[in-house]
């Protein structure tokens, strides 16, 4: 539905360079809302500063919201090599309010929050690569929201020119189209082609002007602008309070020498889900004329996914390489990238990696080659880490090189041949010295680096023919200004840090931060009240310093102060649950009615009812029955409940063997008073979707369910719940490798979503795969470090893989750290689980820098817990026990003594059932979908049950489900426990 907003955003931003040109990729939308009709582009102002190679284009834009709703817009898209976002503003009450840098986690969290409030904010977050993803809310029903971005780039040169391109195929007729461009400096008037008309540009003192304004237009093509470059050396200088900043242009002669090419190759194909995107005719056509010139040789062939295949062996004879070429044809693209998970061979003289750099599955670092062997990294993709792939291929002394239908020639020539190549860089007066690439990029180097004094001089050793030469460059801060000298040194260094991206992640969070950039560790937002500023600890735009700086001092000591209580709270908390487990309730007779209270809100703002559950007979339970929803009331009055008494202070660490043998301790006193565990059998509702391709998957055998999985995946490539069914019905049938990659194209389907990601993780999970499944959750919690969930899915999938001390790491940060109120008790719920790992472990656990208090294990019959996709949702869990009660959030203890953990009504859950002692008989589990408090229309929400038996002992048994709700008011059968007399 905002096609057009953001159609509009992605058409301007990709400016193609003549030597990458490929068609467009079209915007990749995220979440569409309700709109009913499209958002309106009503006018656009672009302006334009050329300066030498460099060029700023600010882009600001007006949308028009013709629904009666408030819309929240959300999308990615691409950015080119090269082109960096430096400015981002939203419009906060009637002004351009610039953004500020923040933590990445941070960003996400504070975004959420507040528009959880029905506030303005605005966030632009770095996905992969250089994609990037802009969310905005709200934009008001029948008004409009202004959104201006801005962003640099090294130009390209073409023959003796610079080339500055701008897209203008926005399509739709917009009210008001202002267009200017300045480019300052130029030794001639620039060439101007393009869609505009008889326009031209016009001198101005020393500068080039063009200017266009438009009414009722509707833009289309490109503009293009050949700048007359200069053939000297050029240095342009930045004065910032952390310094001055240079950069400086070389040209070198365009001369070109041909490669000797090895005899033994080595191909890394990613045969990924996104590599069906890749244009496969150029890679061919490219590789047709590599393979000519190596004449005879050999091919050996790794394909790249979720884990690499399995090497093959092909012979080039004459350059004919017909058997390697129809066996890359028939690739099945599928599963997720995992490109590093590859071993290098030492007969490979060097490596060609076709790919497009987006590696999300896994943990494995890029392999490092021998010191004769080069890499060689082929991109046709639009959306590309064009950055790690340039990193990869650089630090071997290869190169990353663009490859579309236009560029076949030129790809041909930077592979096969070798152009000027920087070997040595060193300079006087200068230090932090970044060079934009070795290699010597259509005749010009690029070094970037902060001055020490006035005059400093670089020094150059450079190779070109085989022959080395030595270039000294003076360098002085009375050069020209530019504003985009120091971005440009950012960028380059960002650049290197991307091929051990995972080593140096403060490095590219202060480099973020210090030049307000939008990188992998930082993002840029926009708030709209100062008190968010400073309850989110964000420095606010200069204008505002002065004022955040004196409340923020008056929030230090209140964020002293909540930290102290979030450990005494727990603490109490904890007590309780202990209280409840010690208690033995009756297992007799049939319960009296009880008068409940509410004690949540849902995402309304409204109360839910709190009644008393309809008794059932017990003969009833076998069979999953229809369960009305409780009707909305108004709140009764609260009441104020009873203080429990201060616990003491928090202990210090204690050493390794003391916290060993106080936990020991405990569980020897809990084991005693536990009862034996009844028989117990746990039954599961298989989930049955009713999509088409469903009945053709189960009817294939095993051998070819997955060739009908492949044939019908283009009509389901955006939809989770496809990869979900065809894996499960591949794992029925025996296919487990084949099950896994199916699963792992969850990866591919949305940059760094991590509700999407929380799925792939359980079910591997699920599909006992923990150790596939852990590098998922770290890159969750790298995502949402502020949601105890990430911390939580983490911990217990260390468990799974039997990292016992790494899981109950994870899970006590939990414990330590305070949460937004939407996750109430969550604490208790992982203190269970990180007690039953220390008991269960076999192991001995270091548990000194945690609490004694809150080590003791309390083992179970039966307990449930459930989890969910979807933020701002309300998900029930109901167990209805063989009195015919059910527990659920509103009647959260029975008679029997079972227990329900605090609802979660505006988050992911957990929501947990607890019964230390299981009366005989069956016990339903249900989960119902109450509802969400979204602006936005999402598709099912999956949800992910755990049902285990004699929980915290020895005995432990438990089985997963992953089920999904599509409607509010929606309820599923999840299984059920029968336990024995």
């Amino acid at each position: 539905m905002l096609r057009g907003l953001f159609g509009a955003l992605c058409a301007l931003l990709l400016l193609l360079p003549a030597a990458e040109a490929r068609t467009v990729m079209p915007p990749r939308l995220i979440i569409a809302n309700g709109a009913e009709e499209p958002i309106v582009l009503q006018s656009l102002h672009v302006s334009g500063e050329i300066s030498g190679g460099m060029a700023q284009t600010t882009v600001q834009m007006v949308f028009f919201n013709p629904n009666r709703r408030l819309l929240e817009g959300q999308l990615q898209f691409p950015l080119l090599d090269g082109q960096q976002i430096i400015a981002f503003s939203l419009d906060i009450e009637g002004r351009q309010r610039p953004a500020v840098p923040v933590e990445k986690a941070k960003g996400r969290q504070i975004f959420e929050a507040i528009e959880r409030r029905r506030v303005d904010p605005g966030l632009l977050e770095a996905t992969q690569g250089n994609n990037f993803k802009l969310r905005i809310y709200p934009i008001p029903a029948n008004g409009t929201r202004t959104v201006e971005i801005t962003y640099v780039e090294p130009l390209a040169r073409q023959g003796k020119n610079w080339l500055y391109r701008l897209p203008l195929a926005y399509g739709d007729r917009m009210r008001d189209f202002d267009l200017t461009l300045n480019v300052h400096g130029a030794a001639a008037m620039p060439q101007l082609s393009g869609t505009l008309g008889a326009v031209g540009l016009v001198r101005t003192g020393e500068q080039y002007q063009m200017h266009v304004n438009k009414s009722g237009f509707a833009a289309a093509g490109m503009l293009s602008l050949l700048i007359p470059a200069n053939e000297k050396p050029q240095t342009y200088t930045q004065v910032r309070d952390d310094g001055t900043w240079f950069v400086t242009e070389i040209p070198v002669a365009e001369t070109r020498t041909a490669r000797n090419l090895p005899k033994v190759i080595g191909l890394l194909w990613d045969s990924s889900g996104s590599g069906a995107g890749r244009d496969h005719d150029a890679e061919f056509a490219v590789l047709d004329r590599y393979f000519k010139a190596a004449g005879n040789a050999e091919v050996r062939l790794t394909r790249l996914r979720d884990r690499p295949e399995p090497g093959q062996s092909f012979h080039v004879a004459n350059g004919n390489w017909n058997a390697l070429r129809q066996a890359l044809q028939n690739t099945a693209y599928d599963g997720a990238s995992a490109l590093g998970d590859w071993q290098p061979e030492a007969g490979v003289g060097e490596y060609l990696l076709v790919s497009d750099g987006l590696s999300n599955y896994g943990n494995a670092a890029f392999p490092k080659l021998a010191v004769a062997q080069r890499l060689y990294a082929l991109n046709s993709a639009l959306a590309a880490d064009a950055g790690l792939l340039s990193a990869w291929a650089e630090n071997t002394g290869g190169r990353l090189i663009q490859v579309s239908a236009q560029s076949v020639a030129a790809a041909t020539q930077a592979l096969l041949t070798e152009a000027t190549h920087v070997e040595a860089l060193t300079a006087t007066g200068a230090s932090d010295l970044q060079i934009e690439s070795h290699d010597a990029k259509n005749g010009i180097l690029r070094i970037a680096g902060r001055l020490r004094g006035q005059d400093a001089q670089l020094t150059l050793t450079t190779r070109q023919n085989g022959r080395l030469a030595t270039t000294t460059i003076p360098v002085s801060a009375a050069a020209p200004g530019h504003p985009l000298a120091a971005y440009l040194w950012a960028g380059y260094r960002l650049h290197e840090l991307e091929a051990n991206r995972d080593l140096h992640r403060a490095e590219i969070r202060r480099i973020g931060q210090q030049f307000g950039l939008a990188t992998r560790e930082t993002s840029l937002i926009v708030l709209e009240r100062l008190d968010d500023y400073v309850r989110y600890d964000v420095a606010p735009p200069q204008e505002y310093q002065a004022a955040f700086n004196q409340l923020k001092k008056l929030r230090d000591d209140d964020l002293r102060q909540t930290r102290s209580r979030h450990m005494e709270n727990v603490l109490r908390q904890f007590q309780g649950k202990i209280a409840w487990w010690e208690k033995d309730f009756s297992k007799d007779g049939v319960p009296r009615p009880k008068k409940a209270m509410p004690d949540a809100l849902n995402g309304a703002g409204l109360a839910r009812s709190i009644i008393q559950p309809p008794t059932m007979p017990a003969q009833e339970l076998a069979a999953p029955a229809p369960v009305s929803v409780a009707p909305i009331i108004a709140p009764p009055a609260a009441t104020e409940p009873r203080p429990a008494p201060s616990p003491a202070p928090v202990a210090s660490r204690q050493r390794f063997s003391e916290g060993n043998a106080n936990y020991a301790a405990k569980s020897a006193a809990t084991s005693d008073a536990a009862p034996a565990t009844p028989e117990i059998s746990v039954a599961l509702q298989k989930w049955s979707a009713n999509a088409p391709y469903i009945n053709r998957l189960k009817a294939a055998t095993a051998d070819n369910a997955y060739a009908i999985y492949l044939d019908e995946k283009p009509g389901y490539a955006n939809s989770s719940a496809f990869f979900l069914d065809a894996a499960d019905i591949l794992l029925e049938k025996g296919q487990r490798d084949l099950a896994l990659r199916v699963l792992s194209n969850l990866a591919e389907m949305d940059l760094e979503n991590r509700a999407v990601l929380r799925i792939l993780g359980y079910r591997l999970l699920q599909a006992g795969a923990p150790a596939l499944a852990i590098p998922v959750f770290e890159k969750v919690k790298q995502l949402a470090e502020e949601e105890p969930q990430s911390f939580r899915d983490l911990g217990l999938a260390y468990a799974a893989n039997k990292q016992y001390q790494q899981a109950i790491d994870q899970l006590y940060e939990v414990v330590l750290r305070p949460w937004d109120v939407r996750f109430p008790e969550i604490e208790t719920i992982v203190l269970a689980e990180l007690n039953q790992i220390v008991a269960t472990a076999g192991v001995p656990l270091d548990t000194s820098r945690i609490d004694p208090r809150f080590l003791k294990n309390m083992p179970l019959d039966l307990r449930v817990v459930m989890t969910w996709d979807a933020d701002n949702s309300d998900m029930d869990l109901w167990v209805t026990d063989p009195n015919g009660e059910k527990c659920f959030y509103g009647y959260p203890l029975t008679h029997q003594g079972g227990r329900m953990s605090r609802d979660f009504t505006q988050g992911y859950g957990p929501e947990e059932f607890s019964l230390r002692k299981a009366k005989p008989g069956k016990y339903k589990i249900e989960a119902n979908y109450y509802g969400n408090s979204q602006q936005l229309i999402a598709g099912d929400t999956t949800l992910q049950v755990k049902l285990t038996t004699a929980f915290g002992t020895a005995r432990q048994k438990e089985q997963m489900v992953t089920l999904r709700l599509k409607d509010r008011q929606d309820t599923v059968f999840v299984g059920e426990f029968d336990v024995a007399p």
